[in-house]
Order: C-alpha cells, then structure tokens, then sequence
C-alpha cells in the first residue's frame, strides 16, 4: 500500500490565495519527485471540541482557517527520499511560508485500510 503525509496547519484567512499558490508550488516539487497525489482543503465546517480539536492542536488564533492536507507516495522509501530532494531544492529554499509553520502538525501514515 502507498504511504501518506498528513498536514493540519493554522492560516490566516486573509492569506488563503497566498497559501493556494505556495502549496501549489510545492505540489508541482512534490510530484516530481514521486508523490501522486496532493491534496489541500480549506476548513469550512471545523468545530470546536469541548476538550480537543483541531483548533486547540494548531493554537488557532481569531481569523485563521484550518487547513487539512496530504501527500500520497508510492512507498515510504519514495517518500524519504523525495522529502530529503524536497529540503535540498533550491526552489523551496526562499519561500516563505504564509502562516506559522511552528503550529503546523503533521506525521507519515502506513495505511491499514482502503474501501
């Protein structure tokens, strides 16, 4: 089975085209290097839990959005070594982020499942 990065982040709304355009940046780098599949969404129904959400994990502040994200690989092994080529590239080297990378969580995930 493939290999999955998943990507919650805090960004500002007021940010979101600026967003849209970095992720598609890194989308393209992300292909390339042997991801199939990125996929970036914009939060629109997120609630608020009473002790936990995705709210209090990214420290959301008044007018940022959720953003929920993944990256498919082939393999875990692709995967690596695509995110090492990712941190070497010159390409990624001087964007800036727009939103705070410090609240931003993420993790690689083995599947267990596809229905």
């Amino acid at each position: 089975m493939s290999y999955v990065d998943g990507v919650i982040a805090a960004v500002p709304e007021a940010n979101k085209e600026a967003y849209i355009e970095h992720a598609r940046q890194a989308a393209a780098i992300f292909r390339e290097f042997g991801a199939t599949e990125v996929v970036e969404c914009w939060g629109d129904d997120v609630p608020e839990g009473k002790i936990n959400s995705m709210h209090t994990a990214v420290q959301r502040k008044e007018g940022e959005a959720i953003v929920f994200s993944w990256i498919i690989w082939p393999s875990k092994d692709i995967r690596d070594a695509g995110w090492a080529r990712m941190m070497e590239d010159s390409r990624m080297a001087g964007q800036e982020m727009p939103f705070d990378g410090s609240r931003m969580i993420f993790g690689g995930f083995n599947r267990v499942l596809e229905a």
